[in-house]
């Protein structure tokens, strides 16, 4: 295979694991669904091999997995997984806010202001996943200006992980309720102080943990399907 080929099916991949990805934090592919190589690449136009690299690079992130006759599922972890999850992006956001203050300014102070605008009120208006976006993008906000791309990596891998799995699995609340837990992190972040910054972050995730502790359901793995949507509303953090 040239070069010029091997790059060009690398992009396409990237593109599709993208895709993938949207469609399940939006439900599309709820836990337990299977998602069919052949049909992604009917309906996104490509062929197999782009479609079989992103679920492996998926499957990485621990998103999807993969058995021998059984192809490609989204994986439904436990509610430990999730917790520990969350234990290591409070460490890792708590490290962003530290690296990132110094530099902060009031242009960048008023971006996280304005996702926080956004979360409240896509969760007035119950559109769950656009709120999800902004929620994704507050936390996102304070590791990108950290300026530490293993830091951005490392994260990057544990966001879509946490997200997807707390939307589907766990059911109701306070839309305004939920995107107000953000406020004191805006708060802290605009006082320039990084202890308090890192305090904040910290307390925000031990809420959400014990949000997530109190509202999970066990349920055994749902029926097989093909990009069924979920019903469950989603819990952000």
């Amino acid at each position: 295979m040239g070069a010029a080929k091997a790059i060009a099916r690398g992009v396409l991949s990237d593109a599709v694991k993208e895709r993938l990805l949207e469609s399940i934090l939006d439900g599309t592919y709820p836990p337990g669904s299977r998602i069919v190589e052949t049909r992604v690449a009917r309906e996104l136009g490509t062929s197999q091999a782009p479609v079989r690299e992103a679920l492996r690079d998926l499957e990485a992130l621990g998103v999807v997995e993969i058995s021998p006759f059984r192809g490609a599922r989204v994986r439904q972890p436990s509610l430990d997984e999730l917790l520990e999850a969350y234990v290591v992006r409070a460490e890792l956001e708590a490290l962003a806010a530290r690296l990132a203050l110094p530099d902060f300014d009031d242009a960048a102070t008023d971006g996280m202001s304005r996702l926080l605008d956004e979360m409240l009120r896509c969760a007035a208006e119950g559109d769950t996943i656009s709120e999800a976006a902004a929620d994704a993008a507050f936390h996102g906000y304070l590791v990108d200006r950290a300026g530490n791309e293993t830091l951005r990596r490392v994260w990057g891998t544990l966001e879509p992980y946490s997200r997807t799995y707390i939307n589907m699995a766990v059911a109701g609340g306070d839309r305004r309720l939920m995107a107000e837990l953000h406020r004191p992190i805006l708060d802290a972040v605009r006082s320039g102080d990084p202890d308090l910054a890192e305090a904040a972050i910290r307390q925000h995730f031990a809420t959400a943990r014990r949000s997530l502790s109190d509202r999970w359901v066990e349920r055994p793995a749902p029926a097989p399907v093909d990009g069924t949507a979920s019903s469950n509303p989603p819990e952000r953090t």
